[in-house]
């Protein structure tokens, strides 16, 4: 499978930097630093899933990764919204 660009490259579950990367894309300031740890992770997972380049299956999930999905969303959030 070619690939166009970086952003065509499949992501995986080990890579969490990279899903909340695309997660703070997708929401952008939408979500702040409490919200992030707020939210359910039925929806993590679903927003997660619906990434299109995102390669892992539903069964693979584990809190783990998850929660360090969360963490990773968290530091690209300040990252992008410095106070």
């Amino acid at each position: 499978m070619p690939f166009k660009d970086i952003e065509d490259l499949p992501i995986y579950w080990k890579d969490h930097e990279d899903i909340a990367m695309k997660l703070y894309d997708r929401f952008g300031a939408e979500f702040d630093e409490s919200k992030i740890y707020r939210i359910r992770f039925t929806d993590l997972l679903e927003w997660i899933l619906e990434i299109p380049t995102f390669e892992g299956k539903r069964e693979e999930s584990t809190e783990g990764h998850l929660e360090q999905i969360q963490a990773r969303w968290v530091y690209e959030w300040r990252d992008n919204n410095p106070s």
